[in-house]
């Protein structure tokens, strides 16, 4: 589900001509009123949220081919300013919307509605022949992450590693997941090393740790499981034990501090749009089944149903 083979530079329109049943059990008719929608959605933000919209817009095609839905990933905070401007009506985000953005679309009269759609683990990963890493605890990738970093060597982070060059993978700058990771390890969002591979792709970042011996990168714990045969996954130790990320271990928190929710924002005025509403909606309606199966793990279905109650 993660693999792009139908991106096309940045941006793919996810089109399809027939009308078929749709996997969450969503019958392909839809309800009359839907069947006739047309018009697009506009798209754009997290790479970590992507494949949960991506499948989400799949299925929403298949139910409603007159309706055309973009999507691109050009980071939670990319994302956010295309929204702030009118360009695009849903931000993917893999973090709150921050004051400054939020201020930016007021300028627009443009209103956030904050929509919960699954929690996420990031994943740490090293190559899959690393045979000395285990875990790390998170004083240990501070010393890593943090700017002006000493750590040139696996050695100079753990006196038993070897002296290999550490390799470092990470977000760009663009990124929630960037920020999340930042201020929960780091101590300061945005505050980071800039000496690593930086990719607002993901499954860039995992070609990196793929290919590179002596690498480390975080990401989105579905990338991980979309590729665990090709990358070995790092415990993370914050004083309670080294801890894997597991759809247990990030549903109960006990993944820390390394869990979190992600989000989609649609604007009050392009929820306006009957196509948009209608979007949003059936996002809410099949999430947890897609959520699932993209590899995040689902909200109580309360969460799902007090969202549906701020698009009706």
């Amino acid at each position: 589900m993660l693999k792009k083979g139908l991106v096309l530079g940045s941006i793919f329109t996810l089109a399809f001509g027939a009308l078929v049943g749709c996997s969450t059990g969503q019958k392909a008719d839809g309800n009359k009123d839907e069947a006739k929608l047309t018009g697009e959605v506009k798209i754009d933000g997290s790479s970590t949220v992507f494949p949960v919209t991506q499948a989400v817009a799949e299925e929403f095609m298949k139910a409603n081919p007159g309706v055309k839905v973009t999507l691109a990933e050009s980071g939670t905070g990319g994302g956010f300013k295309k929204w702030a401007a009118g360009d695009i009506d849903i931000n993917d985000a893999s973090r709150p919307i921050k004051d400054e953005e939020k201020a930016l679309a007021a300028e627009k009269k443009i209103e956030p509605v904050e929509i919960s759609v699954a929690y996420d683990g990031i994943a740490l990963v090293v190559n899959k022949d690393n045979n000395f890493v285990d875990s790390l605890t998170v004083d240990e990738l501070k010393k890593i992450w943090e700017p002006n970093s000493k750590v040139k060597t696996w050695k100079d982070v753990r006196p038993n590693f070897p002296a290999e060059p550490i390799k470092l993978y990470g977000p760009g700058t663009a990124s929630g997941t960037f920020d999340y990771f930042t201020d929960e390890i780091v101590g300061e969002e945005g505050k980071s090393r800039t000496d690593y591979t930086q990719s607002e792709d993901d499954n860039v970042l995992v070609k990196g740790v793929q290919n590179d011996k002596s690498s480390l990168g975080y990401f989105g714990f579905a990338y991980y499981l979309e590729n665990q045969d090709k990358l070995k996954i790092v415990k993370v130790d914050a004083g309670k034990g080294a801890i894997e990320p597991t759809e247990e271990t990030i549903n109960n928190g006990t993944y820390a501090p390394l869990s979190r929710p992600i989000f989609i924002y649609p604007s009050k005025q392009s929820l306006e749009k009957p196509e948009v509403k209608a979007f949003v909606k059936f996002y809410l309606e099949n999430a947890k089944d897609l959520v699932k199966e993209i590899g995040y793990v689902p909200l109580p279905d309360a969460d799902y149903q007090k969202s549906l109650e701020l698009v009706k």
